[in-house]
């Protein structure tokens, strides 16, 4: 019985796939980690042949465990977002490393378009600020780092794509060359309103719009697997880049509702509703899903470093041994001792947008230790969070009264109680984490015609912290962190050191 989907779910720091059953409860999983080259300061890339090679791999050992490629109706696909491939259209071979989401190498680029001008035209359009987060910057670096780039690409030799057009390319053997509209809006090519390629925009970045992908929905069949890939072909029936394919999976389909999703970076998104809203405040605004002729736009805020801030801790300074360490360390303290962490490691996000923002940490004393440290890495989560929630009541949105939430860091209930009590919000966090990969199985079981596709999973029992903090401590530790942030900025050679 072909009754189950297997989800794709490739990541900034693994791959990994999961078959989930009719009932949308995962019976099988395998997962790798990806390696991270770092090859300059502020530069990180990934190399896409071995993205390619741990997804055929961990769809390939999932399958068998389940016991084959019959067992199942078709592929969901999601997707770290932003970061930017080429490749050689004739053979498949990349050209290059992938340049990460994180990367900052286009800074100076995108900097000198900012100071020209073009920002308001491009958010008119597309929802974004100009910022090396966004991919259109990275291809244009792709197309001089590689020996004729530009030309090969308008000539058709050359394709570009986020990770999902990547995956999609290597899935058919070359014959589709499609990326969902999600990950498309998050280009700085696309029409935000329109879901088109912007032949403007094409050309302010230097980008030939015959490079790219066609633009598709998100629960639709976009193509067939090669057949000799898994044993017969499958149709791949979803995709959302990782964000919003967590909206989905959250079930966070109502205007108003909002999730954050705590990885590597972190990442809040709130669903507006069928039409798409300008941000005053620095969020982005983006598309949510894109679901037949319907589709539901939102609000984000992106947290560059989030797990990562955790990692450094225990990986570079090597104050933590674990991660699940850092919570013991924090919770032996009464409070932060006035020690605060700004994790601007590849500069601050939303909403301060500061690419040569670099990390600091501020107010240590004789008295500071190891332990303040830590737990103020831990906090900084909760007060990035609570930044892009003022930011989303500034907008005109309503404040959420229950965040949901999921991720590595959700593990760490320290963190998680801190977000409580420093945003003035529930937080609910499912029994079941794997929120991209469920948004991208409901997506297919929905592109496949299943009912029931976007239901509350049965029997998930959440776990949920209510804020505890009284006003006066909130409120003094919140001003704290803003101080550190203009700090951090000021000492980054910005005068201004405001979010504008």
């Amino acid at each position: 019985m072909n009754d189950l989907i297997l989800a794709i779910d490739q990541g900034t720091t693994s791959t990994r796939a999961i078959a989930f059953d009719a009932g949308l409860r995962p019976v099988a999983v395998s997962q790798i980690e990806l390696r991270q080259h770092f090859p300059h300061s502020g530069w990180v890339e990934h190399d896409a042949a071995e993205i390619w090679r741990e997804v055929v791999k961990t769809s390939r050992e999932v399958i068998d465990r389940v016991g084959g490629v019959t067992r199942f109706a078709g592929i969901g696909l999601t997707n770290q977002r932003e970061t930017a491939v080429i490749w050689e259209a004739a053979t498949g071979k990349a050209l290059h490393r992938a340049i990460v989401w994180q990367d900052r190498r286009t800074a100076e680029a995108v900097a000198r378009l900012k100071a020209a001008g073009h920002e308001k035209t491009v958010q008119a359009a597309t929802g974004l600020i100009l910022d090396p987060y966004f991919s259109a910057s990275k291809y244009a670096w792709l197309l001089d780092a590689v020996p004729d780039g530009r030309a090969r690409a308008e000539a058709g030799e050359v394709k570009l794509g986020t990770i999902d057009a990547w995956l999609i390319w290597n899935l058919t053997a070359g014959r589709v060359h499609a990326t969902d509209a999600t990950n498309a809006a998050r280009t700085s090519l696309m029409d935000l309103k329109g879901q088109k390629w912007r032949d403007d925009l094409c050309a302010l970045f230097g980008v030939p719009r015959q490079a790219l992908p066609e633009v598709v929905g998100c629960a639709e069949v976009i193509a067939e697997t090669e057949p000799s890939l898994f044993g017969r072909a499958l149709p791949i029936a979803g995709s959302a880049g990782d964000q919003q394919s967590a909206l989905v999976g959250h079930g966070a389909l109502n205007p108003g509702d909002a999730k954050i999703t705590y990885g590597t970076g972190a990442f809040l998104v709130a669903n507006v509703g069928p039409e798409p809203v300008a941000s005053t405040s620095r969020l982005l605004a983006t598309l949510g899903y894109r679901i037949g002729g319907d589709s539901a736009y939102a609000l984000e805020g992106s947290i560059f470093s989030a797990g990562s801030t955790i990692q450094w801790l225990r990986d570079e300074l090597g104050l933590i041994g674990a991660s699940r360490e850092s919570e013991a360390l924090a919770e032996s303290l009464p409070d932060c001792g006035g020690v605060y962490l700004v994790p601007g490691f590849t500069g601050l996000g939303a909403p301060w947008w500061r690419a040569e923002a670099r990390a600091a940490i501020l107010g240590l004393s004789r008295g500071s230790t190891p332990a303040h440290i830590v737990r103020a890495g831990l906090e900084s989560l909760a007060y990035q969070t609570r930044d892009l929630l003022d930011a989303l009541a500034a907008d005109g949105s309503p404040r959420p009264t229950r965040l949901r939430v999921d991720g590595g860091v959700t593990a760490n209930a320290f963190a998680m109680q801190t977000v409580a009590d420093l945003c003035e919000v529930e937080v609910e966090r499912p029994a079941f984490q794997e929120m991209t990969a469920l948004g991208a199985a409901r997506l297919a079981a929905h592109g496949l015609g299943r009912e029931g596709a976007f239901e509350p999973l049965q029997g998930d029992t959440p776990a949920v912290w209510t804020p505890r903090m009284d006003a006066k401590t909130r409120d003094a530790a919140v001003a704290g962190w803003r101080r550190a942030v203009q700090a951090a900025i000021l000492a980054a050679g910005d005068e201004s050191g405001d979010a504008a």
